[in-house]
């Protein structure tokens, strides 16, 4: 399916590009969070005269982003988990732990947004994440592993 995109989606293309995605993806994801358009001639001829406008509403949205990351970076979470006396937990410590943990510092942030590239942490410890706040924008914080008993 053709589509417009309405703003800047990872690994497609940036605002106002015409790309070709798999009809699901488009219909099931893109067009309804507002990211995409059907790329008919109706809708082209729209997005051309709400180009300017678009422009302006994405380059807030990266200001805004990155204003949020300046006070994100550097933060420290703190998780307690049952561990053992090796130092490996009982479970884990997930993306909606830490986004609890971030939650409680007075940091509003979606659990998919964090990413977690060796995934679950399963040892006490401390190790660097990133969060991603913008498409061009990353923040990054610590979080310290501690295990009880």
């Amino acid at each position: 399916m053709q589509i417009i995109l309405m703003e800047k989606v990872v690994n497609l293309g940036g605002l106002g590009d015409l790309v070709k995605v798999k009809d699901g993806y488009a219909r099931n994801f893109l067009i309804p969070q507002g990211k995409a358009k059907r790329a008919t001639p109706l809708a082209m001829k729209e997005f051309e005269g709400r180009r300017a406008e678009l422009e302006k509403a994405a380059a807030e949205k990266l200001v805004a982003a990155q204003a949020f990351a300046e006070k994100l970076s550097g933060v420290v979470v703190t998780v307690a988990r049952k561990a053992g006396v090796d130092g490996r937990l009982f479970g884990s410590v997930g993306n909606s732990d830490i986004a609890d943990g971030l939650k409680a510092l007075g940091f509003d942030i979606e659990k998919s947004d964090i990413r977690m590239p060796t995934g679950p942490l399963k040892a006490v410890g401390e190790s660097t994440l990133d969060i991603a706040l913008h498409t061009d924008v990353l923040a990054n914080i610590t979080v310290v592993v501690v295990g009880e008993q």
